[in-house]
């Protein structure tokens, strides 16, 4: 009890600030950019999404518990909160309202009836207007995929809630529909059509997507969808060689970490549409998921997957959590490989990939946002695989290359603009920004101490034509030029 009421009083004293914030939207509804790589307000401002999995928020936090979860994951620079807006058939929330009720022939009825007349929409509306308030879009769920997958729901009944869902929520601002949820799209595709095609007749206002299974991408089932605006790919939660005997296994032996190979595989269908991943490897799981024995997934591993994702040329980066992703606390059954010491939510929050992931948007912002492409031809010889796999993105007078286990990397600084560089190193944990110096236009190689041996010390090498600022020498954090990254790039 003491918990919650501290939780309900942080959240209130917080909440002060919030609604003077600017807002993504404060730009217009979101767009694809015109070289339909990423995202954008309609006014031309760089939208980097940065989410978070809070997959049950909706069925398991009450509203004290709603809004701090939702100012705690502002504070940390989410931008996006991805819900299953309901996990069954009726969703119950923490207030035991259903979402539905369904008759004996099948049909459902949409439904706010609750004790204290306090519905299951009532309070879906209550999280949408919190989030709002806080600049965080809604990447809602309409249905899991097992409720697909398991019949729960058909064609018929999938056109009559995605009206129901489009009249509710076209004129909010902070929604992004996304179909699907952790299911292949050739189950049951005449679902995922009328529920996409129902909300879209509806809603023009909002994008649209679709979250596949582990160790997919949309676009092998909705590549030309006219409902689809752009892709999402789930690299998934296993560790390199972890096949653990699953026949439905869609990517070569050894390569399970390697999301950056996503995006490209995704740009191969037509027309290309902006991607990002959706659901990495969550920090505080066992690797593969199932398995308490095994080791889990740190911070060091969740921001490893956002820098390969984006600077692959990724539009952003959803993180994970396990215990956030399902609002685990007291009372509440854990699942994915418990061993009976689970945190709760609101203590996973502390965790540290939690509240390093904005210094992947911070970095992106801070330099001119839609002319930025990978380019793996940055790195002079071998690109190294696995977890020494260096990768590349740049502009036309930066760039940035990624580098997880400090290995000695030669760098073609000839590759932008300007006969001098300045080069900076970021460490990818703390944001902390080192100007390592000054250097001629050439190929030269750089070597990056690791202050910590056994552990990785993985972060950025920065290079900048000497004429521009988007950084300076005396810099000392990445956070610094976030928002001026942005301002430049539309005044150019």
């Amino acid at each position: 009890m003491k918990k919650l009421y501290a939780i309900a009083l942080t959240a209130l004293m917080m909440s002060i600030g919030a609604a003077a914030q600017n807002k993504p939207w404060d730009g217009g509804n979101l767009r694809v950019s015109d070289n339909s790589r990423y995202l954008q307000t309609a006014d031309g401002t760089p939208f980097f999404w940065l989410g978070d999995t809070g997959w049950l928020l909706p069925e398991r936090l009450d509203r004290a518990e709603a809004q701090y979860y939702l100012q705690k994951c502002r504070a940390a620079g989410y931008n996006v909160v991805q819900v299953q807006t309901m996990d069954g058939v009726p969703s119950y929330n923490i207030y035991g309202s259903p979402s539905l009720s369904v008759a004996k022939d099948g049909k459902w009825t949409m439904t706010d009836e609750a004790p204290l007349s306090y519905g299951y929409w009532d309070h879906m509306d209550y999280i949408i207007d919190v989030a709002a308030q806080n600049g965080i879009y809604i990447g809602m769920v309409p249905i899991w995929g097992s409720m697909v997958s398991g019949g729960k729901i058909n064609a018929e009944q999938a056109k009559a809630y995605g009206k129901f869902l489009a009249n509710r929520y076209k004129d909010a601002p902070n929604i992004i529909w996304i179909m699907g949820g952790d299911i292949q799209g050739y189950i049951h595709p005449e679902v995922w059509e009328a529920l996409a095609t129902s909300i879209k007749a509806i809603d023009k206002n909002h994008l649209m997507t679709y979250h596949p299974r582990g160790r997919y991408t949309s676009a092998k089932w909705f590549s030309k969808a006219p409902w689809l605006d752009f892709h999402m790919f789930q690299s998934g939660h296993r560790k390199y060689g972890q096949r653990m005997g699953n026949k439905d296994y869609p990517i070569p032996d050894n390569t399970e970490e390697d999301n950056w190979m996503y995006v490209d595989s995704t740009w191969a269908y037509q027309p290309m549409k902006p991607v990002l991943d959706a659901e990495p490897s969550y920090e505080d799981i066992p690797k593969g998921l199932h398995d308490p024995n095994e080791e889990r997934w740190q911070d060091y591993d969740v921001r490893r997957y956002a820098y390969w994702s984006v600077f692959a040329g990724s539009c952003g980066h959803t993180y994970g959590h396990n215990a956030i992703m399902q609002m685990l606390k007291p009372g509440y059954p854990t699942s994915y490989g418990s061993d009976g010491a689970e945190k709760a939510w609101y203590t996973a929050l502390n965790d540290p990939g939690f509240s390093q992931m904005k210094h992947v948007k911070n970095l992106i912002l801070s330099f001119p946002y839609f002319e930025r492409v990978p380019d793996q031809t940055v790195i002079v010889g071998e690109n190294g695989t696995q977890y020494n796999r260096l990768i590349a993105t740049r502009g036309t007078d930066y760039l940035l290359v990624y580098n997880y286990n400090s290995v000695p990397m030669k760098i073609d600084l000839r590759k932008i603009s300007g006969d001098e560089k300045n080069v900076w190193w970021m460490d990818a944990a703390t944001g902390r920004l080192t100007y390592i110096g000054s250097f001629k236009s050439k190929a030269i190689t750089f070597n990056q101490q690791n202050p910590h041996p056994g552990l990785p010390n993985d972060g950025v090498l920065i290079a900048i034509d000497s004429s521009k600022n988007y950084l300076t020498k005396e810099q000392t954090s990445i956070a610094d030029s976030s928002m001026a990254g942005k301002k430049r790039d539309l005044n150019e």
